[in-house]
């Protein structure tokens, strides 16, 4: 008989949930430019030499260093034009004493050549050009491979496809790599009173709050939402689109219709899906004791609560850690800080707490906590993030320093 709520603490149901279900990632090949944003699965080293020629730096004239040594303003070096190389072409000339070429930036220096003279350097009387300023061998010149030589490593493994990196791939002549794929997550809305935004309300109905914040709270960690919508609280809707959500993602979060009241069928319907089942129905925390953790034939199911303050700060300490693991995402834009609290906060023993809190920076930096219930939205649109108040501490006194774990898009974060 399938009995709910009997809380256990994060790290227990992290635990249960680990003895039915071991996240592995899964890498794929692809071509690089259908691979930006993704995350690098292998070391990648450049294909060529970059530059793969010896290059201009700069608009003049390509010459032999040693024909001008000696020049200066007042006693300017005569040298004899004899062609032009610009980018993108092969040289044709090639260079003896006493002569020089016209180089533009970025083209291959000729053979014969082994400094460029920068225009500015220069007067141009017909053919015959006057080096007023003497170069070195090499000088204005980016060598062969000087950049990074084939085979080097441009990025190692566990780096995303930032336009930065993805531009240096490019240019390093890499075609394919391997990347981790993104998880593909299935989000589900459930509740009665739930109508989709923009619809007209009717009496006791409210706007989806769970299922557009929990997408982009998946987006964030690197993962690959899909809303299926909202979900009336009949055991056959509810079966039929959890069935939907395992058989073609990686990992469904459910959120609402989990608490011990008598409409809260979500669970025990998972449960009857296959094994083993429900594994976890109550966290020792608030918010957050209705959470329950299934897997269903190896396909994990996340149930958060129905209250959207409950279900982000559930979400962002048991589920976002293992999407962030099966899509070797970095944690961008988030951080935790340390403030002093604004107000004291009560806490009950024997259950861990999260409180809501937005920070202000004056003097020092303040966290104001936003407890206004769990089902407060402006709780949610005010807070920067939240503490964590241990299961054994009842006060946390006015001024004391606290660790703020930061909502990903905080001004702060």
């Amino acid at each position: 008989m399938y009995e709910p709520l009997r809380v256990v603490t994060i790290q227990e149901a992290r635990s249960k949930l680990e003895e039915h279900w071991q996240p592995q990632r899964r890498v794929k090949l692809l071509q690089l430019d259908e691979a930006g944003g993704m995350v690098l699965a292998e070391e990648v080293g450049s294909r060529i030499d970059l530059p793969p020629f010896d290059r201009s730096d700069y608009d003049g004239f390509a010459v032999r260093a040693a024909d001008t040594f000696g020049a200066g303003e007042d006693d300017p070096v005569e040298l004899f034009k004899v062609g032009e190389v610009l980018a993108g072409q092969n040289p044709e000339v090639e260079l003896e004493r006493g002569q020089c070429a016209t180089i533009a930036t970025g083209a291959q220096v000729p053979n014969g050549a082994d400094a460029v003279v920068m225009v500015e350097d220069t007067t141009s009387i017909g053919e015959r050009v006057e080096v007023r300023r003497s170069v070195t061998p090499g000088e204005n010149v980016s060598e062969r491979g000087s950049e990074i030589e084939q085979g080097a490593k441009i990025v190692s493994a566990g780096r995303r496809l930032s336009p930065q990196v993805h531009g240096t791939l490019f240019a390093c002549g890499v075609r394919d790599v391997k990347i981790f794929c993104k998880p593909k997550v299935a989000v589900i809305s459930t509740g009665q009173e739930l109508i989709e935004a923009g619809s007209k309300l009717g009496p006791g109905q409210i706007y989806d709050v769970n299922g557009p914040a929990i997408c982009d709270a998946v987006n964030n960690c690197g993962a690959e939402p899909s809303y299926l919508g909202i979900v009336q609280d009949r055991f056959s809707e509810i079966e039929e689109r959890v069935r939907e959500a395992v058989s073609d993602h990686d990992l469904t979060i459910i959120s609402g219709g989990s608490s011990a009241g008598a409409k809260d069928i979500v669970p025990e319907t998972v449960n009857g899906l296959g094994d083993p089942g429900v594994l976890v129905h109550g966290l020792a925390q608030k918010p957050g004791k209705p959470t329950f953790l299934a897997v269903i034939d190896g396909n994990p199911i996340f149930g958060l609560p129905g209250y959207p303050v409950s279900a982000l700060m559930v979400f962002d300490q048991l589920v976002a850690p293992y999407l962030r693991f099966l899509s070797a995402a970095p944690e961008v834009g988030r951080k935790r800080i340390r403030a002093r609290l604004a107000k004291k906060v009560l806490s009950a023993r024997g259950r861990r707490e999260l409180v809501p809190v937005s920070l202000d920076e004056g003097d020092c930096l303040l966290a104001h906590p936003l407890r206004k219930g769990p089902g407060a939205i402006t709780s949610l649109a005010n807070a920067d993030g939240y503490i964590a108040i241990s299961a054994d501490q009842e006060i946390v006194e006015e001024g004391a320093e606290v660790t703020v774990n930061m909502f990903g898009g905080s001004e702060l974060a």
